[in-house]
């Protein structure tokens, strides 16, 4: 399991040090490394990123401050020089708050704690024993079967599930709902569409087509997803 980690700090020797020890962590994926709040903002619109390294005491914006524009934040370990903030650091659910200078043991035993709870929150290991999710859309929690999910397209900080019936539009990030989901039946193919397996009725190239109304509809297959699609394809070829 790859944990997608970005670290945000004004102070390059910060930025370095932290970087030296994800690097030495294999279940860390060091996405980006950004400099201000703005910059992460970026990142974490366009990436599913789900841990965050994230320096209090920035200009422009601190870090407290970021954390509290944010709809759906990825786990956060804040890490500064002066340990007042560390209330109002655990007040926002923060995983663990680091004192500078980060020694590697320190370090190790937050990146580990945030680990274990993205392990958790995935479920990945779990058997599933329902065949239906609820999302809340409408002001009300809607029921949908599993069986009847064609695709799920990600439009920022909403998805929109396309059933047989019609579609649910629900206030949720992709990666959120990926983690509900169970793996054997769906499969994420970009960085915005989820697809059922058993919807699939061709590869084309960097495409995925599904029956959508009665029509085919051609879904994109991200770089990134590439290889994950085709290993399901060769494993279930004839």
């Amino acid at each position: 399991m790859q944990v997608n980690t970005i670290i945000v700090d004004d102070e390059p020797l910060a930025l370095d040090v932290l970087e030296t020890y994800i690097e030495k962590m294999p279940e860390l994926n060091l996405v980006k490394r950004c400099v201000n709040a703005f910059e992460a903002n970026e990142i974490l619109t366009n990436e599913d990123i789900d841990l965050m390294f994230l320096d209090i005491q920035m200009p422009q914006l601190t870090g407290i401050e970021f954390v509290k524009t944010l709809t759906n934040p990825p786990l956060v370990i804040f890490t500064t020089a002066f340990p007042n903030y560390a209330i109002e650091g655990f007040e926002l659910d923060a995983v663990d708050y680091l004192l500078k200078p980060i020694s590697g043991e320190r370090f190790m035993k937050a990146a580990n704690k945030a680990i274990a709870q993205i392990k958790m929150r995935s479920g990945k290991d779990m058997e599933v024993d329902a065949d239906f999710i609820f999302v809340k859309a409408d002001k009300k929690f809607v029921k949908i079967k599993f069986e009847d999910i064609l695709y799920i397209e990600g439009l920022k900080d909403y998805v929109i599930i396309k059933t047989n019936q019609g579609r649910v539009i629900t206030l949720q990030t992709m990666k959120s709902l990926e983690e509900k989901l169970p793996q054997k039946f769906f499969k994420r193919i970009h960085r915005s569409y989820i697809v059922g397996l058993d919807r699939i009725k061709a590869v084309v190239g960097n495409m995925v087509e599904v029956i959508e109304a009665g029509k085919p509809k051609h879904l994109p297959v991200g770089k990134n997803y590439r290889d994950d699609l085709l290993e399901i394809i060769q494993r279930n070829r004839l």
